[in-house]
């Protein structure tokens, strides 16, 4: 399959990438991510371990790996409106957590708002503007605060 663009050309300002690497244990990073980005706004209404399930279900001797669905609902409902519902495919707002090596976690975030835009799925642009600096904000805040 050949894709329309070259995903190395994209800088990762256009998708919001925001990371950073915390050290302390695994528990303790998703403690302190949950509380940080609750602090800064956001619910975490959703959160699993792909790495547990996938050790489980198909042996996968995954290192220790934690999604945390950040959200904060009256931003997601101002986006679902300018994007005639489409962002709801990629809600939650996920951040990452993942074990480097014992002691060091890797937290990772990509913004939804900006990679809706990338997509093509938004259709009020100026709502769209609003809620990208808005959530650049609270992400910003949550990463400054790691």
């Amino acid at each position: 399959m050949t894709l329309p663009i070259d995903p190395t050309e994209i800088d990762p300002e256009d998708f919001g990438e925001a990371q950073t690497t915390l050290e302390m244990d695994h528990e303790e990073a998703i403690e302190h991510v949950r509380e940080v980005f609750t602090d800064a706004g956001f619910g975490v209404p959703v959160e699993f371990s792909p790495s547990e399930m996938l050790n489980e279900k198909v042996d996968a001797d995954r290192d220790p790996y934690y999604v945390l669905g950040a959200c904060n609902p009256a931003i997601a409902d101002r986006a679902l409106d300018a994007t005639d519902d489409k962002l709801g495919a990629l809600m939650p707002c996920n951040v990452v957590v993942w074990e480097e090596e014992p002691g060091v976690q890797r937290v990772y975030h990509v913004s939804i708002m900006r990679i809706a835009r990338l997509l093509g799925m938004v259709s009020d642009e100026a709502a769209m503007d609003e809620l990208v600096a808005e959530t650049g904000e609270l992400v910003d805040e949550a990463f400054a605060n790691l």
